[in-house]
C-alpha cells in the first residue's frame, strides 16, 4: 500500500531553514556559513553562525542574530552583529573563537558596512555607505554625530532628490549615497581613512596580497550600468586607474597566479543583457580568454532562499564557479588553460558556493528537499551532504516530483515541467495553474518551489517552463529585446497547449495563471490577449513601460534597452506597443493584482494602472498591497506578509477554479 503523506501547506515556510554565505578558512579546514529562518513572534528572521568540521555541522551561534564575516585566522570568524546598542549609521563586529566562548565585541565602524576583507594582520579593506555631500562624517565624534541626527530629524518629512536613481529596491531612498572603499588599520588605536572619491561608486573589489583590485564609477546626476576598473595598493592607500573610459560593464573580477580576471562587456551586440566574456587583465588592456555564454552565478527563480554567497572561488590554479545551464545550476572547475569540466550537474540548483584545499562547497536544493550545504572535491567526486536543516520540515509530505516533458513552439524543442495533484487519478478532472517566473532573464529549475508544491497539495495541476528571455542557452536565446508579448507569449501557450494534450485529467475550464515582476508583465499581457484563463494572479507587475522608465530604481537603462527604444522619447510608440496597458480593454479575466508600497524595481503605480483599468469596465479583480515590503516580498518579505500573500492567490484560484 501506498504511504499516506501529509499536504504541504503555506505555514510550512515557518520552519524552514536557509543556509548562505558559505566561507572556508585560510587553511581549509572549517566551514562558516550564516543560517536563517524566521522569527515568528517579531515578523522577521534570525541568523546564526554554523560551522562544518571534518563533515560535522554544528551551530556557533544562538543568542544574538549574526552573520559571519570573514575569518581572521584559522580559529576565529569575525561576526556582524547587531544588538540593541547598535547607533544607526555604524556596524558593529564581533570575534568568536572556535575554541569557545561568546563573541566578543571588537570593532565598531562609522558606517554601514557593506564588504571587508582581511589584507594583513591589523589591516582590512572595508566597503561602507557615505552621503556624497558629507564624505567624511564617519571623522565625527559621538558630540558631531548626535548634532546630525537632530538636524535630520527636523527634515524627517521631507525627501530632496537631485539624480537618478534616487531610490533602489531593498534601500529606499539613495539619493547621493555612494559605497566608498575605506582603509581600517588596528592596533593600539584604529584608524580608518576613506580611500575614494565622495562621489566614487565601488560596486566590487577583490585583493591579491596588499594589493587591491575594484570596480567602481564615478557620477553626479545620472548613473550609468557601466563601470571602471582600478588597482590600489593597500598599504599607501595609492590609486591607479587601470581602465577609466566608462563603456564597459566589469565585472566577477578574481585573482588566479597573481593574475586580474574578469568578465567585462560592452553590450553592444545583446544589451545590457549580455554576457561578457572571462579576460585577463594586462599592460595592453583586455586580453579575452574564454566566452561560455552562460550565467556564471545562479539565475534560479525560487522562493526557498533567503541570503547569497560566493558565485566562484579560486583555489590555487582551480577557478571553481556557479553555472546557469539550460534548467539547472552547475558547478564548473575551469582550468588555468581555461578548459571547463561539469563537476555537479544535478537537477535543482546551487545558490553559492566556496572552494579551498582541493575541497568545494555549495548550498544546493534538489526537486525533494529544501536547501543543504553539500561538499564535494574539486572534480566532483566524494559528493556528501553536510547538513540536515530541513530533513524534518517535508518529512511524510506530499512532495510533487517534477515530471519533465518536451514540446514544439515556433518549430523549436523547449522543456517543461508539471507537478501532478496529491492524491491524483487520471480519471478525475483537475484545475491547473501556469507559473511565469521573473526576470525574464532567469531559470526554472527541478528545485524545491514552496508556491508551487502549496497548490499541488490543494489539488492543482501545476506547469513551468523556460521561454525565449529566459536564461540558460545563452545570450542569443535570452534577447527578446523587442519582443517581449510575442516569441514569449507564444511559447508559453503551445506549452499550455502542449500540458493540456499530455494530461487529459487538466480540465482547460479550470486553469490559472500567475507570475512576478516580468512573470507579472507575462500576466498583464496574457489577460489582455487570450480568455483560456479562469483567474490570475498579477504579481510586482509592469504594465506600461513609459512610467516604468520614468519612476522605475533600473528603468532609464532596462526599459530603453529591452524595448527597442533608442530615443526614450521619440520611441514612446515602441514602449507603448509592448505595454499590457494598451490592452487592457480586452480583458475579461477576474485578476488579483499583489504589489509592495517600497517596490521600487516595479513601482506600485504599475499595479495600480492595470487593476484600476480592469476596475473600469467591472471587470473582477481585487489589489492587495503590502506596506513596508519591496521586490522581494515573494521571497524574503515578513514571514507573516509571505503567508498573506500566498493566501491571497491560492484563495483566488481556488474562488474561480474549484
Amino acid at each position: 500500500m501506498k504511504k499516506k503523506t501529509a499536504p504541504i501547506v503555506i505555514e510550512d515556510l515557518l520552519k524552514f531553514r536557509y543556509p548562505s554565505g558559505l566561507m572556508y578558512s585560510p587553511e581549509g579546514k572549517t566551514l562558516a556559513f550564516t543560517v536563517a529562518e524566521a522569527d515568528e513572534a517579531n515578523n522577521s528572521y534570525r541568523r546564526n553562525v554554523w560551522i562544518s568540521k571534518d563533515g560535522k555541522a554544528s551551530q556557533l551561534t544562538a543568542s544574538l542574530s549574526a552573520s559571519a564575516l570573514f575569518w581572521e585566522d584559522e580559529d576565529t570568524l569575525v561576526l556582524q552583529r547587531s544588538v540593541e546598542s547598535t547607533e544607526a549609521g555604524t556596524t558593529d563586529l564581533f570575534r568568536i573563537s572556535l575554541q569557545g566562548g561568546e563573541a566578543k565585541p571588537w570593532l565598531t565602524l562609522p558606517f554601514a558596512l557593506g564588504t571587508m576583507k582581511k589584507i594583513r594582520d591589523g589591516l582590512y579593506i572595508a566597503a561602507g555607505l557615505i552621503d556624497a555631500n558629507d564624505p567624511d562624517a564617519y571623522k565625527d565624534n559621538a558630540d558631531a554625530r548626535k548634532k546630525k541626527a537632530e538636524e535630520k530629524k527636523k527634515d524627517a518629512d521631507y525627501q530632496v532628490v537631485d539624480e537618478v536613481p534616487y531610490w533602489f529596491n531593498g534601500k529606499g531612498f539613495t539619493n547621493k549615497t555612494r559605497t566608498a572603499l575605506f582603509r581600517v588599520e588596528t592596533g593600539t588605536e584604529t584608524k580608518i581613512k576613506r580611500l575614494t572619491g565622495a562621489f566614487t561608486d565601488c560596486s566590487s573589489f577583490v585583493n591579491d596580497g596588499t594589493t587591491v583590485y575594484f570596480t567602481a564609477l564615478t557620477w553626479k546626476r545620472k548613473s550609468t550600468k557601466k563601470t571602471n576598473l582600478y588597482k590600489l595598493d593597500a598599504e599607501s592607500g595609492k590609486t591607479t586607474t587601470l581602465y577609466g573610459k566608462s563603456d564597459l560593464s566589469i565585472s566577477n573580477l578574481f585573482v588566479r597566479d597573481h593574475e586580474l580576471y574578469m568578465q567585462a562587456t560592452d553590450g553592444r551586440t545583446y544589451g545590457i543583457n549580455e554576457t561578457g566574456p572571462i579576460c585577463r587583465y594586462t599592460e595592453n588592456g583586455f586580453e579575452q580568454c574564454a566566452h561560455f555564454d552562460r550565467a556564471l552565478r545562479d539565475t534560479a527563480a525560487t522562493d526557498t532562499t533567503l541570503g547569497g554567497g560566493k558565485a566562484s572561488a579560486v583555489d590555487g590554479e582551480d577557478w571553481v564557479t556557479l553555472a546557469s545551464e539550460t534548467d539547472r545550476v552547475q558547478l564548473w572547475n575551469i582550468s588555468k588553460d581555461f578548459k571547463k569540466t561539469v563537476v555537479f550537474d544535478q537537477p535543482g540548483f546551487v545558490l553559492c558556493m566556496d572552494a579551498c584545499a582541493g575541497k568545494t562547497a555549495a548550498v544546493y536544493s534538489s526537486p525533494s528537499a529544501l536547501c543543504e550545504v553539500i561538499e564535494m572535491n574539486h572534480d566532483g567526486s566524494d559528493c556528501r551532504t553536510v547538513t540536515c536543516l530541513n530533513t524534518d520540515v517535508l518529512k511524510d509530505k506530499y512532495v510533487a516530483e517534477p515530471q519533465e516533458m518536451t514540446y514544439i513552439t515556433n518549430g523549436e524543442e523547449l522543456n517543461g515541467w508539471v507537478l501532478l495533484p496529491k492524491d491524483y487519478n487520471p480519471k478525475k478532472k483537475y484545475p491547473g495553474v501556469l507559473d511565469v517566473h521573473g526576470g525574464p532573464r532567469a531559470i526554472y529549475t527541478a528545485g524545491y518551489f514552496h508556491e508551487m508544491q502549496v497548490w499541488a497539495s490543494e489539488g492543482y495541476f501545476v506547469f513551468f517552463t523556460n521561454i525565449h528571455g529566459s536564461d540558460g542557452r545563452g545570450d542569443a536565446f535570452a534577447d527578446i529585446r523587442g519582443q517581449y508579448g510575442a516569441v514569449d507569449y507564444q511559447n508559453l501557450m503551445d506549452f499550455t497547449d502542449a500540458v493540456l494534450a499530455k494530461y487529459p485529467a487538466l480540465d482547460p475550464g479550470r486553469l490559472c495563471e500567475t507570475g512576478g515582476s516580468y512573470g507579472g508583465f507575462m500576466t498583464n499581457w496574457i489577460i489582455g490577449h487570450t480568455d483560456r484563463f479562469c483567474a490570475c494572479a498579477s504579481q510586482r507587475s509592469i504594465a506600461n513601460w513609459i512610467s516604468k522608465l520614468f519612476i522605475s530604481d533600473n528603468g532609464l537603462w532596462f526599459n530603453a534597452d529591452q524595448q527597442g527604444a533608442s530615443n526614450v522619447y521619440r520611441d514612446s510608440d515602441k514602449l507603448w506597443e509592448h505595454s499590457p496597458l494598451k490592452y487592457a480593454e480586452n480583458v475579461k479575466t477576474p485578476t488579483l493584482f499583489i504589489h509592495s508600497d517600497e517596490d521600487y524595481r516595479c513601482p506600485l503605480p504599475e499595479g495600480m494602472q492595470m487593476m484600476q483599468a480592469l476596475a473600469y469596465q467591472n471587470v473582477e479583480t481585487r489589489m492587495c498591497i503590502f506596506h513596508g515590503e519591496n521586490h522581494e516580498l515573494s521571497r524574503g518579505g515578513k514571514p507573516t506578509h509571505r503567508i498573506r500573500r500566498l493566501k491571497e492567490i491560492t484563495d483566488w484560484f481556488n474562488k474561480h477554479a474549484k
